[in-house]
């Protein structure tokens, strides 16, 4: 079943050019989603009730054709397949004359509510949400690669979590790890952005108070900031730009 909803672009969404931003891409991404799953049962205002919750394990985004700000968007999502514990979800993203604009996948991990631990996907649960196997917006078979560090960096900061970075289950929403990797490239390279493709895998999650390192670097034509806590012991998630 492909879900179908309509966003228009506001202000807080554009960057210089009145371009869509990244950030603004993916907000409408993980609503829509959301929006899906709460159309089929299993959304946050039923969570009490089933007990389990997604939490998204990757993002991969690559802007076609970038929209400006006041058009309207259509976007498509679909469960793509579930496998025991894990969702892949695709996107499309159209705009007003039903030109293809983006297409993105994303990967989800479903735990229990109570006790923070990993939980299987019962067959009800799947097919539920009718998953499309044989509509496929990247055609790899590893769209979602492990991301993997550098052995050097040119450019480091020191974040410290705040409130507002919190999510209604205690962790730093997913859309502030790509904030911070902005945060962490010098400025020359910053003010190359949009970049038209997104990367970013979530390792750890990140709480309140935590202090986190972001390092950047650059290899291969890819901009790649990898988030760890200050000890270098923990990787919270790695964001690859292009």
């Amino acid at each position: 079943m492909i879900y179908k909803e309509n966003v228009k672009i506001g202000l807080k969404d554009v960057w210089s050019g009145n371009k869509v931003s990244n950030r603004a891409i993916l907000e409408y991404l993980e609503n829509v989603a959301a929006y899906h799953s709460d159309s089929v049962g299993y959304g946050i205002n039923t969570s009490n009730e089933t007990g389990v919750s997604w939490i998204l394990l990757d993002w991969k985004l690559e802007v076609l054709k970038r929209p400006e700000y006041g058009q309207t968007l259509e976007i498509h999502t679909w469960s793509r397949k579930i496998i025991k514990y894990y969702a892949y979800r695709d996107f499309e993203i159209y705009d007003e004359h039903n030109n293809l604009c983006a297409i993105a996948t994303s990967k989800w991990l479903l735990i229990n509510n109570q006790t923070g631990k990993i939980e299987k996907v019962e067959e009800k649960m799947a097919n539920k949400y009718e998953s499309e196997v044989d509509k496929k917006v990247f055609k790899q078979d590893d769209e979602l690669e492990k991301l993997k560090g550098l052995e050097n960096y040119q450019n480091s900061i020191i974040y410290e979590t705040k409130r507002k970075d919190i999510d209604i289950i205690g962790h730093m929403h997913n859309l502030y790890y790509l904030d911070l990797a902005y945060e962490a490239m010098p400025e020359d390279v910053y003010k190359q952005r949009p970049f038209d493709k997104v990367r970013i895998m979530y390792k750890k999650e990140i709480k309140l108070g935590d202090k986190v390192v972001c390092k950047y670097g650059y290899e291969d034509e890819k901009h790649k900031i990898v988030i760890q806590s200050e000890d270098g012991k923990i990787l919270h998630a790695i964001v690859e730009l292009q």
